[in-house]
């Protein structure tokens, strides 16, 4: 067992369930995850052994047949698959937006509909809220629906879909002024539609085309797309929650739970890049002597594991806090802007430990120097949760009279 990123205050089963994933990843993902990434191969086989350890389930209520479990053990079992390779954490991350939003928002209808197929794989979620045109600029969607007669019908482009290809319901974020006059805020006129297709490329049901992957430095594995809607007719019963304009905020409410996964991602790929690091550096000699003997190395190592550390409590924090019901962006943002950042740094000083090793594509080390990149953009940059975390201080620290 590792010294690093321990969780204190588990229950019983979420200890049991983190040993399984963690058995998993060491037993299934990390002997052939390089080898697949450097295929750019969708990893088949450890989705279906996630399917049978009831991972698609996780968060998913018991009474719709899913395990039932917290944020705090979701994000705990996204840390050790992000650990064995990031792109597999990207595979069930959309999903659980997804499930998470239908749980929360969705109409009985739609959660019994939906829910009980999430919970065992069947049906598999993706989330769509950029655009070519915009990246985290929400407000500025273009795509929209109109209604007609018992129908919408959807328009527009939509870009970085992770799973586009493999899923098979996509949450579409879209604008829809219907009931909502001219000069309404445009947060107020969005509307996230359930969205059912077949998996793979090409026009996947009538109106919506899914054109291919997206090749990528990085995040290899999982498929990232562009979706194409054209005269794409839906019904109204698939408007997210049954009412229209709500959009935004069901968004913005999956997100919170997206950022604590992309923080336990940054801890997952930062806390392998140490046991590499690590590693290596007591198995590489220079000068007569292990380089771990050497105080530059020390000194290296030392700074990776208190950023490892460091992350890892700031995720846990940030995920307990959206378990227990209080609003957690604050949390959530620190978290992603902290664990993203040193998982880079923590990356970066693995791959300079292992020398000009670490440029071989021989070596993990060069995988997760591709895959960190993403982990700062991912999910709202830096810059957009610095925005959000100075506008929350200072809600809290605004000054009276």
């Amino acid at each position: 067992m590792a010294r690093l990123a321990q969780t204190a205050g588990l229950t019983d089963i979420q200890q049991e369930i983190l040993s399984t994933v963690r058995d998993f990843v060491d037993k299934e993902i990390i002997p052939v995850a390089t080898e697949l990434e450097h295929r750019d191969e969708y990893p088949q086989q450890i989705v279906d052994g996630l399917k049978e350890l009831g991972l698609f389930g996780l968060m998913i209520p018991e009474e719709y047949g899913g395990l039932g479990e917290s944020l705090l053990t979701y994000a705990l079992c996204v840390e050790e698959i992000a650990r064995g390779w990031m792109s597999v954490s990207g595979i069930i991350n959309t999903h659980f937006i997804v499930a998470y939003m239908l749980k929360q928002h969705g109409t009985q209808e739609q959660k019994d509909y939906f829910l009980p197929r999430m919970a065992l794989g069947e049906v598999r979620g993706a989330f769509s809220m950029s655009e070519p045109g915009l990246g985290s600029d929400v407000s500025a969607i273009t795509s929209k629906a109109v209604k007609d007669g018992d129908e919408y019908v959807l328009n527009g482009q939509k870009m970085w879909l992770t799973n586009g290809g493999s899923s098979t319901l996509v949450a579409v974020l879209v604008r829809s002024d219907e009931g909502h006059p001219e000069g309404t805020a445009p947060h107020k006129s969005m509307t996230t539609f359930l969205v059912e297709k077949e998996p793979g490329f090409g026009e996947v049901r009538p109106g919506l085309t899914i054109p291919g992957k997206i090749d990528k430095m990085g995040y290899k594995g999982v498929d990232t797309t562009e979706l194409i809607m054209d005269g794409l007719r839906i019904p109204a019963n698939r408007v997210l929650g049954g009412t229209t304009g709500r959009g935004f905020y069901q968004m913005m409410d999956g997100v919170e739970v997206g950022r604590v996964n992309v923080a336990a991602r940054g801890c997952g790929v930062a806390q392998r890049a140490f046991e590499l690091g690590v590693s290596y550096a007591q198995q590489r000699h220079t000068f007569g002597k292990a380089i771990a003997q050497h105080q530059a190395i020390q000194f290296k190592l030392a700074e990776m594991a208190t950023k490892v550390e460091a992350a890892h409590a700031m995720m846990v924090n940030a995920a307990r806090k959206k378990d227990s019901g209080e609003r957690n962006d604050l949390e959530a943002g620190m978290a992603k802007y902290l664990a993203s950042e040193y998982c880079k740094e923590v990356v970066e000083d693995a791959f300079r430990i292992h020398g000009g090793y670490g440029f071989s594509k021989e070596y993990e080390i060069e995988r997760l120097y591709r895959e960190a990149p993403m982990l700062l953009i991912g999910e709202g940059t830096a810059e957009i949760q610095k925005m959000i975390i100075g506008r929350r201080l200072l809600e809290e620290y605004r000054l009276q009279g």
